[in-house]
């Protein structure tokens, strides 16, 4: 192999890969985008950066941003090679790549956030983006209502000047912009939540009334926090991530891998304007709501039906997963008859097309996406994708008994153990909570139900009680292939493929 090339700006000339054809010195910021994991550099990042091929968008450059201390590394590692990232699609058929330069610089991480809440008040600044993962709002997840009571929250509350979250981070910014005389920045969530923009919303108007009133008053008046809805499968990075980047003669410290699809949907509602993310391949909708509904129902959800079991049978993808004849098969099943039911159909595509295309998507061996990542924070992904789907079917007097073997999955793999005797490491951030209610559960099963927190009252609903505890104890009494081929054989409505492309 010849000499591998540095990324950086220096270098860019040499890449026989599609890479910025724009002057990166040239740039000006009007974005912060708080957590840059690998999702948001194959995303929002690669959105941004075709704008700017275009010869749009040159004032609207990311600010990385984070306010945690393991957000320090990947700072570390982006600003070594000028916040350039090495974007590299696997399709199951091609493998391509091309190098992103829409991101210019990356805050310091440190106490306090101040120079985080320096820049966001900054009034070049006109987006704030985020993407902190689904459980990061502090949103109750039964109430759905904000946690004023989290430690994270109180601190921030007594300290508005120094505070610990982003979101406080954001409060203090907008009480400069105020005082200033400015207007406020955009908030735009990029996290898998239904409804992202309108729970961005009620944290930082809810955390700005904690200390502020009149300034949580003008923030709920004056900024805007629109509902998007995002998607893209971006892996982890790791050596072999790292290899494939040098395979294309690049030396990149962070790339990522993606899958041949992306899809960004957004409220059209930007209080000091936006980049025309439409002329790349967004789309503007008054109608989030329903293409969300379909990806974080069908996908989101869909993960969790898969991740669980997986862990529990020591399958490490979520390609094998689905090459797995019992697991794709429940998969289907569930989705088939009781996730779909609660869709609608969006413009261009039904729910069982789509639910095609979500199968194709997850089969592709290429993804080495794991069922770790996948099954991680189980407590709020099961409370935000799997539990509004029971509680609709319920309401519809519909089938809950895929959705019922999908919880007693999840409540067995965090007992801890795979069927092969080896051990889960703890994947939640309660997960030693959990553990010791799945072991409970183990020989009564009410006992995982009766997590208030979690559930709610779907402990008492008798339907929903009665499958779940016939599920758990034969998990544990035949293994997980046999209650999957049991739940398979049972009585199906199951709509097949070629009748759900001929509707």
């Amino acid at each position: 192999m010849d000499e591998l090339i540095k990324l950086s700006n220096a270098t860019l000339d040499q890449l026989s890969i599609e890479h910025p054809r724009y002057d990166r010195s040239a740039l000006t910021p009007g974005i912060v985008h708080i957590g840059v994991g690998n999702f948001h550099r194959a995303h929002q990042a690669w959105y941004l950066h075709r704008l700017m091929q275009a010869g749009q968008a040159h004032d609207w450059a990311i600010i990385g941003a984070g306010v945690r201390p393991y957000d320090a590394a990947m700072r570390e590692r982006l600003l070594a090679q000028d916040c350039l990232t090495t974007l590299i699609e696997l399709d199951p058929v091609d493998t391509t790549a091309e190098v992103v330069g829409s991101m210019i610089d990356y805050l310091p991480i440190e106490d306090g956030n101040l120079a985080l809440i320096k820049t966001m008040a900054d009034p070049a600044i006109r987006i704030v983006a985020m993407t902190v993962t689904e459980s990061g709002y502090y949103v109750d997840p039964v109430t759905k209502g904000f946690d004023a009571d989290h430690a994270d929250i109180q601190h921030d509350a007594a300290n508005p000047s120094m505070p610990r979250t982003a979101f406080g981070a954001m409060v203090a910014a907008l009480r400069l912009r105020r005082e200033a005389g400015l207007g406020p920045f955009t908030g735009l969530s990029c996290d898998n939540l239904q409804g992202n923009g309108a729970i961005l919303r009620q944290t930082v108007v809810s955390l700005a009334r904690l200390s502020d009133p009149s300034l949580a008053d003008w923030i709920d008046a004056q900024a805007s926090f629109p509902n998007s809805m995002v998607d893209c499968i971006a892996p982890a990075t790791g050596p072999n991530e790292i290899t494939l980047a040098h395979d294309f003669g690049i030396d990149d410290a962070a790339p990522v891998t993606h899958e041949a699809y992306r899809q960004w949907v957004i409220e059209d509602d930007f209080c000091a304007g936006r980049p025309n993310w439409d002329e790349v391949g967004a789309t503007f909708s008054d109608d989030v709501h329903s293409y969300e509904t379909m990806k974080i129902r069908v996908l989101n959800a869909g993960h969790q039906v898969l991740a669980n079991v997986g862990e529990v049978l020591g399958i490490e993808t979520i390609a094998e997963c689905m090459a797995h004849p019992l697991i794709a098969a429940m998969f289907r099943r569930v989705q088939a008859d009781e996730v779909t039911q609660t869709v609608h159909p969006v413009p261009g595509i039904t729910p069982l097309a789509y639910l095609d295309l979500i199968e194709k998507r997850f089969s592709n061996p290429r993804i080495i996406d794991t069922t770790r990542r996948v099954a991680f924070d189980g407590s709020a992904r099961h409370t935000g994708f799997v539990l509004p789907i029971l509680c609709d079917q319920l309401v519809a007097g519909r089938s809950v008994s895929g959705l019922a073997l999908v919880e007693a999955l999840w409540a067995r793999m965090c007992e801890g153990s795979r069927e092969d005797g080896t051990q889960i490491e703890p994947n939640d951030p309660i997960w030693d909570e959990l553990a010791v209610v799945a072991k409970a559960a183990r020989t009564r099963p009410q006992a995982w139900l009766e997590q208030g927190r979690i559930y709610g009252d779907l402990s008492g609903n008798q339907t929903f009680a009665e499958s779940f505890d016939e599920w758990l104890r034969l998990i544990w009494a035949e293994g997980c292939e046999a209650t999957l081929n049991k739940y398979i054989a049972s009585v199906q409505t199951t709509i097949t493929p070629l009748q759900a492309r001929s509707q």
